[in-house]
């Protein structure tokens, strides 16, 4: 397969878009910082009487949660290692990853028993059930929304300019919000020697219609994964 270039289009956020281009940069390839949608955080009431532990499944929920409180002091739970880290530099004292999916991260607080509620800080946009799951499991679960994640209305003109140049080589999906609003911005693109490269199945199923090259799903859902399969592919 001829692929266009080294250039990797990043979709996700800030400021995540900037800490993925450092890593692609590190290994030499070209970072397009180039998001499909933005971080706001919301003036949701934060209650938390009651919690006895923090569910967080991104970094985003992590700040903004350090926005709203200044209590460190609740045993905190992430979906992976980089969430983890985020709640570590964010002051909280006692922080476990699931290292894995949301499932991963349902069974973890299930196997702690935590006391009280689990709190769940999210966005608007959920991409798993995680409350469902834990009060499935016997555990109380809220969610609570800090933050949105708004949608461009339209693809940036740095993507389209380097798309049109063949310069991009492969883009990253970090989320199945980005995904979704990258199958709604680029219908008739042509993007037959591009590759998608997703963190998880749920990346890459709203792509199947666009008629990318290759779509490759990370093999497990961090970062590191997605950029070991996006190397790999691109070493072929």
């Amino acid at each position: 397969m001829t692929l266009p270039g080294r250039g990797v289009w990043i979709t996700r956020a800030e400021p995540g878009a900037s800490a993925t281009a450092a890593r692609l940069r590190a290994v030499g390839l070209d970072p397009l910082i180039a998001p499909l949608l933005s971080l706001r955080l919301l003036e949701t009431s934060l209650d938390l009487g009651g919690v006895g532990a923090l569910a967080f499944t991104s970094a985003n929920g992590v700040r903004a949660f350090a926005a709203r409180s200044d209590r460190r002091d609740l045993p905190v739970f992430t979906v992976g290692d980089a969430t983890a880290q985020a709640a570590r530099a964010a002051g909280f004292e006692t922080v476990t990853s699931a290292d894995g999916a949301a499932s991963d991260l349902v069974r973890l607080i299930a196997a702690a028993q935590p006391r009280g509620v689990a709190l769940h800080p999210s966005g608007l946009h959920l991409a798993g059930d995680v409350k469902g799951g834990l009060e499935r499991a016997g555990i109380m679960a809220r969610d609570v929304a800090l933050y949105d994640t708004p949608a461009v209305d339209a693809l940036p003109s740095g993507a389209l300019e380097a798309l049109a140049a063949r310069g991009v080589a492969a883009v990253l999906i970090h989320s199945p919000r980005a995904a979704d609003i990258l199958a709604g911005l680029a219908a008739g693109l042509d993007l037959s020697r591009t590759l998608a490269v997703g963190l998880s199945a749920a990346c890459l199923r709203p792509l199947e219609a666009l008629g990318f090259a290759e779509r490759i799903q990370a093999q497990r859902p961090r970062e590191d994964a997605l950029l070991d399969a996006l190397r790999a592919a691109l070493r072929r």
